[in-house]
């Protein structure tokens, strides 16, 4: 064979092996690729999986707080938002006389006066309930008695130096009266239809001399009754128609309101029955509608004016019984009229029985002083008697004495 032949026949090979070394080459390149993209669009897809995944973790989170946001902003928190503002502190000094024992060996005069009488003064807290845009505070009758120096302080921290309005101490309500400007007040509701059961909150500050901070503290619970009447006290304290609550009122809370979940006050927190000192579950407010009326009178007046009744009553004992032939001894005996007085010239006679006074039903003297005790000057008295045999009704308007 030709040498050139042999040349020609090698380039053909070359050639040859060559193409086939590209085109493996290109496969293995496109192969790649193709893995590459593969590779590629399967991480895109866990990218997007992962993205998708994150975003719905996080809408997940969002709904869940949104849900427990909303439970959270109850009935009951949106109620203490309303009322908490015009929640105050009362701060008061008390100034009271007491008899110290003076050594003999001490006193020039050989201790011929035994005891020094001294003035004490006593630092006492509260609360209570700033009732309009004028300032003026509702708060216990016996968290202000005797004060000589009374002190506001809001929520807010502002102080206020306040001014005693008026003071009922048979209802155990008095008002104050502060001067400031954008001052919050709450809504006063009615405690004429309160339903047994439901949810009542108690806003005060007990215990705030030692918590040293300006907001009130709150506790929830239910009214347990109403129309709960008490005998009067030996302090000449009348508690009428009270509302009955479990929510705790603890020392401190006194004169604060007890609040519905409208955030409307429905009462003023006045007193508890308990061994210990502390809230036992029994705890009494003064009903809403009795301390718009009373405050009313002490805003105007400055006092409770005195009803002029114009007659006098006593206990039907046995002997009174078996003097008028009376079955039984419940109810109280009329047993002086004054002469052309209100009770003369509404025809209520002497030796009636009255058996009821306008809603309450009359069994002794005591039921008759509950029954007055929320009569004021304009309201209607209506006495249901037995006069012989016969049951008289006599109505008459209440008068300034």
């Amino acid at each position: 064979m030709k040498k050139n032949n042999v040349l020609i026949i090698l380039l053909l090979v070359f050639v040859v092996v060559f193409a086939v070394s590209v085109k493996k080459r290109k496969e293995n390149y496109g192969g790649a690729v193709k893995r590459v993209n593969i590779i590629q669009e399967k991480e895109l897809k866990n990218d997007d999986a992962n993205d998708r995944k994150n975003a719905t973790s996080t809408y997940n989170k969002t709904t869940l707080n949104n849900i427990v946001n909303v439970q959270r902003q109850n009935a009951i928190t949106q109620a203490v938002k309303k009322v908490e503002p015009a929640v105050v502190s009362v701060n008061v000094i008390k100034t009271r006389i007491v008899k110290r024992y003076a050594n003999p060996f001490n006193d020039p005069f050989f201790g011929f006066f035994g005891y020094v009488p001294y003035k004490q003064q006593i630092k006492g807290i509260g609360s209570g309930v700033i009732i309009n845009k004028d300032g003026y505070i509702v708060t216990n009758a016996h968290v202000v008695e005797g004060a000589t120096k009374i002190k506001i302080i809001l929520p807010d921290g502002r102080g206020f130096d306040a001014q005693l309005t008026g003071i009922d101490k048979v209802h155990d309500i008095a008002v104050l009266k502060i001067q400031g400007d954008n001052l919050p007040y709450a809504k006063l509701g009615d405690s004429s239809d309160l339903i047994i059961g439901e949810w009542s909150i108690a806003v005060g500050n007990p215990y705030g001399f030692l918590i040293k901070d300006s907001k009130p503290t709150v506790t929830v619970g239910v009214i347990s009754a109403v129309n709960r009447d008490f005998a009067p006290k030996e302090d000449g304290k009348i508690y009428k128609n009270m509302i009955q609550t479990d929510t705790a009122i603890n020392p401190g809370n006194s004169g604060g309101p007890l609040v519905n979940v409208l955030g409307e006050v429905i009462g003023i927190n006045s007193f508890i029955f308990s061994e210990s000192g502390g809230s036992i579950g029994l705890g009494f407010a003064i009903p809403i509608n009795t301390v718009k009326k009373i405050s009313k009178e002490l805003i105007k007046y400055g006092k409770i004016r005195e009803i002029h009744f114009g007659f006098k009553i006593q206990n039907i004992t046995p002997l009174i019984a078996s003097y008028f032939h009376l079955k039984s001894s419940e109810g109280v005996i009329v047993v002086q009229i004054e002469k052309k007085g209100p009770a003369d010239k509404a025809g209520l006679k002497r030796g009636d029985i009255i058996i009821k006074i306008n809603d309450t039903d009359i069994k002794n003297s005591e039921d008759a002083e509950i029954a007055v005790s929320d009569i004021t000057v304009g309201d209607t008295i209506l006495i249901i008697a037995k006069r012989k045999n016969k049951t008289v009704k006599i109505k008459y308007k209440a008068n300034y004495r």
